[in-house]
C-alpha cells in the first residue's frame, strides 16, 4: 500500500489525539464540577459510571453513525452541530464568563446539589452530548481519508471506522488516566481550550466542504473536497489556530508565580 496514504492516516490519528485530548480534559472538568457536591466515595463512584458511560456512548455513536456517514443531509446536520458547538462555547466562555466574573464578589446564595441518582443521570447525559461531540468531530476528520481496500463496517470504510474507533479510545484512556494534566494545562494556559473549539469549528467547516461536494448535491466539486491543495490548507489553518491558542493564551502559573515573587521582594 502506498506509503503516502499511510502517513496521512498516522497524520489524521495524532491530529485526533490532541483534539480529543483537549476536549476529553474539558469533558473531565465538566464532570468533575457536576459530582464535587457528592461524599468522596459517592464521587468516585459517579465519576467511574461517568466514564463507563463515556465509552458505551462512544461505541454506540460510533456504530451508529457508521450506517449513516454517507446520508448527505447527515453531513449537514453534523456540520451545523460542530459550527453550532463551537460557536456556543467560545461566546459562552467570552462574554457569558466575563458577566459572572464582573459580578463574582455579589454574594451567591448556595445550591444545594442534586442526589447520587440524579447526579448519575446528569452525568450520562452529559456523557451522550460528549459523545456526539466527539464522533461527529473524528467523522469530519476522516471521511476525506483515501478508503482503505479492507471493506466495510456498516456504511463506513474500514480503515476510516479504524482510525475513529482509536482516536475515541485513547481519548477516554486520556479522560481516564491524563485528564488531570490536560486540566492543569487548560488551567495555566485557558486560551487552549478556545483553541480547541475554534479547531471544532474548522472541523466543521471540513465536514461542510465534504458535504457540498456530495454527489447527491454537488455544489463543490469533488476534486476540491479531495484535493491536495484544500487538505494542506485545512491543517496548516489547524496548526495555526493551535500556536496562536498556545502563544497568545496568559500562562497563569507564570502569572502567579510573578505576583508572588513581588509580593515577597516588597515585603
Amino acid at each position: 500500500m502506498d506509503l503516502g496514504i499511510w502517513l496521512e492516516y498516522g497524520w489524521v490519528l495524532l491530529v485526533l489525539i490532541a483534539l480529543e485530548g483537549l476536549l476529553a480534559a474539558d469533558n473531565a472538568l465538566v464532570l468533575a464540577i457536576m459530582v464535587k457536591h457528592l461524599p468522596e466515595k459517592q464521587r468516585k463512584k459517579a465519576l467511574f459510571y461517568g466514564l463507563g458511560g463515556a465509552f458505551i456512548f462512544r461505541l454506540l455513536s460510533l456504530f451508529a453513525i457508521s450506517f449513516l456517514v454517507d446520508v448527505w443531509q447527515v453531513q449537514a446536520i453534523g456540520a451545523l452541530y460542530l459550527l453550532f458547538m463551537a460557536i456556543n462555547h467560545i461566546v459562552r466562555k467570552l462574554i457569558v464568563k466575563n458577566q459572572e466574573d464582573s459580578v463574582d464578589g455579589a454574594a451567591k446564595p448556595d445550591k444545594k446539589g442534586s442526589g447520587f441518582w440524579m447526579t448519575i443521570l446528569k452525568v450520562e447525559i452529559a456523557d451522550i452530548a460528549f459523545a456526539v461531540d466527539s464522533i461527529l468531530a473524528a467523522v469530519a476528520l476522516a471521511v476525506a481519508l483515501p478508503e482503505m481496500p479492507i471493506g466495510n463496517i456498516g456504511g463506513m470504510n474500514g480503515g476510516h471506522f479504524i482510525v475513529i474507533f482509536l482516536g475515541g479510545f485513547i481519548g477516554l484512556l486520556i479522560m481516564r488516566f491524563a485528564a488531570n494534566l490536560f486540566v492543569k494545562l487548560l488551567e495555566s494556559r485557558p486560551g487552549l481550550e478556545i483553541a480547541a473549539f475554534v479547531i471544532v469549528g474548522w472541523v466543521g467547516v471540513k465536514l461542510a466542504v465534504h458535504t457540498l461536494s456530495h454527489k447527491a448535491i454537488n455544489v463543490i466539486p469533488h476534486e476540491f473536497a479531495e484535493s491536495t491543495g484544500w487538505k494542506a490548507t485545512f491543517y496548516i489553518v489547524l496548526i495555526l489556530i493551535a500556536v496562536c491558542g498556545w502563544f497568545l493564551s496568559n500562562d497563569k502559573d507564570k502569572k502567579n508565580s510573578n505576583k508572588q515573587t513581588n509580593s515577597e521582594q516588597v515585603s
